[in-house]
């Protein structure tokens, strides 16, 4: 079935509420439970493809900037909050401020620890791992997905093989920088998250070093002056730049449909989701 998605109306108190629900009827049941289903990425290129399958609006809560829309009655909102653990709780904190949430969806793109593993491959952690602290959070079930081995959030790029091949054996199946930060503060709050990340690189991967990885502003955007001088440090290397930004949009793309999918399947079906 495909997901219905409403546009957005000016509420008389000026805020945004999806069109459904701001003339008094809602679509299904879901459409009258608490709080917005909120998709929380590091980088406007996970954002991107969220905002396109959900029709997304760009709107402000006083300086935050945040995306809105509906699926079948129920608010749905999305921000990108930059990347590493600092910036994922800052964004998060600022949302569940401004906007009623009844669910955490974290979108984005993870490194896998094995090559074998095929660019765009869902990863659906049983549980995720702070490397800072060691804590381990257990995502709320969502859609019909099957959960399999372990995410390790940290802030720092993971290279070194020593290191990869012990996560592995302690069964780490994917590397990120904010999931364990955002399930911790959802924990916190008492509020249901769950996780959809798809395989855009692997750690064992050469071309992917503390250089290339200092491209990178920490909202995701690229640092063009930095590009330009790695360029003309790696003149080869365009090939490979190409390679990895296309990988990373696949990823985006496939986790992005899996996360609407997975909100839209209990929708579908009349069913409450699950959230424990």
């Amino acid at each position: 079935m495909t997901p219905r998605c409403s546009r957005l109306v000016r509420s008389q108190g000026g805020d945004f509420v999806p069109a459904d629900l701001s003339r008094g009827r809602p679509t299904n049941i879901a459409a009258s439970m608490p709080g917005s289903v909120a998709f929380v990425c590091a980088m406007p290129m996970e954002l991107r493809p969220l905002r396109r399958r959900l029709s997304l609006e760009k709107g402000r809560v006083g300086s935050f900037v945040v995306y809105r829309g509906s699926l079948d009655g129920r608010s749905m909102v999305a921000i990108a909050t930059g990347m590493g653990a600092r910036l994922a709780i800052e964004g998060l904190e600022r949302l569940v401020e401004a906007i009623e949430v009844g669910r955490i969806i974290v979108v984005g793109i993870t490194g896998g620890l094995s090559a074998e593993t095929a660019i765009g491959t869902l990863v659906l952690p049983e549980v995720v791992v702070s490397a800072a602290t060691g804590a381990e959070f257990r995502p709320d079930p969502l859609g019909s997905g099957r959960p399999n081995g372990k995410m390790w959030t940290s802030d720092e790029l993971v290279t070194d093989a020593a290191v990869i091949a012990e996560l592995r054996a302690d069964g780490v199946v994917a590397l990120d920088m904010e999931t364990a930060a955002i399930a911790e503060a959802c924990a916190a709050r008492h509020i249901p998250w769950s996780v959809f990340r798809a395989v855009s690189d692997h750690a064992c991967d050469a071309s992917l070093d503390d250089e290339m990885f200092g491209l990178i502003n920490p909202n995701g955007s690229f640092r063009p002056l930095a590009v330009a001088a790695y360029f003309a440090r790696h003149p080869g290397c365009v090939p490979t730049m190409i390679r990895i930004f296309q990988d990373a949009k696949l990823a985006a793309e496939r986790a992005a449909a899996a996360a609407v999918a997975a909100v839209a399947q209990p929708l579908a079906t009349g069913a409450a989701p699950q959230e424990t």
